[in-house]
């Protein structure tokens, strides 16, 4: 097999990704019939099938499966050359590949990347807005360079810088603004509106009020953070979101946020790159511009 190329294994692993010709050619900005002829002229060189073949997908054969696995590790440590000649320079210019979880990303974002053009000329900001597993999977892959993502992640892998903390806020029914804040027991017992089974926040918001996951909420929960708050302002429910969220979601519903009792339900909000990135020092600086970015949204009562 001397006759392999970057490209081929591009497309491979596009493909393989996708599980759909149209997907990955639109992926890789390229037409479909020109990624299924370097696909054909792929298998013809390894002498092997990749991929069975159906009406509307494709799935890896075993052996594909098997030549996905090298050909990711490849890809990773190709993109890690270039990385090493970008880690020579002071600042970091070019791609910066920046995964960044559902309920962090449409109140961060804007602030942030006004903050990167400002501070790295020349930064090319690419964002990819995820579910915390999905951007794991992503950066252990080597397909983005860092990600913002409530800690702890507990992946060997990779390095935690941990950014700020913040807090969990009730969102209740504009009429109940005058009734006391319920212990955490007590949300128990209302109707609690929760984001649907693999957002993070979920999770975080089951384990303050030491509601087992498993337990069925037919009609209880939402895609996004927006809609709780709709569904809460119809008067269907409560629910809780996180700190930062309060001024973009509560603006246009007829609703009232309060604060819980110390101790407090908070999140720790941070930074995840790969131990073994050649960036690790660059990612380091950008985690600072994302503490300040986000502390500057509370200038009044910063986060911690």
């Amino acid at each position: 097999m001397t006759n392999l190329t970057l490209r081929q294994l591009r497309y491979f692993e596009a493909l393989s990704r996708h599980g759909h010709f149209g997907h990955a050619a639109a992926s890789c900005a390229v037409s479909q019939p020109a990624l299924s002829v370097q696909i054909r002229d792929l298998e013809d060189e390894v002498g092997a099938k990749l991929f069975e073949r159906g009406a509307r997908q494709v799935r890896l054969t075993q052996f594909g499966e098997e030549f996905a696995q090298r050909t990711r590790e490849i890809l990773r440590r190709v993109d890690e050359l270039g990385d090493l000649a970008r880690a020579s320079q002071a600042q970091l210019v070019g791609r910066l590949r920046i995964g960044i979880i559902p309920t962090i990303a449409p109140y961060l974002l804007p602030r942030l990347i006004g903050d990167l053009s400002r501070t790295h000329q020349g930064i090319d900001i690419h964002v990819r807005e995820t579910l915390t597993p999905r951007l794991v999977q992503e950066l252990v892959e080597g397909r983005i360079d860092t990600a913002v993502v409530a800690l702890p992640i507990s992946e060997p892998t990779l390095h935690e810088e941990a950014l700020f903390t913040e807090r969990f806020m009730l969102v209740r029914h504009a009429a109940e603004a005058d009734k006391p804040v319920p212990e955490a027991d007590e949300l128990r017992e209302m109707r609690l509106l929760l984001l649907e089974e693999g957002h993070c926040f979920r999770d975080q918001a089951l384990s303050f009020c030491n509601i087992q996951s498993a337990l069925s909420r037919d009609g209880l929960d939402g895609s996004s953070l927006g809609t709780l708050v709709q569904m809460v302002g119809a008067g269907i429910g409560v629910t809780l979101i996180p700190e930062m969220a309060v001024p973009v979601e509560t603006r246009s519903a007829d609703v009232a946020v309060a604060r819980f009792r110390a101790p407090e339900p908070t999140r720790v909000i941070g930074m995840v790159w790969r131990r073994t990135s050649p960036l690790a020092a660059q990612l380091g600086r950008i985690s600072e511009v994302v503490r300040d970015a986000a502390r500057a949204l509370y200038p009044a009562d910063p986060l911690s």
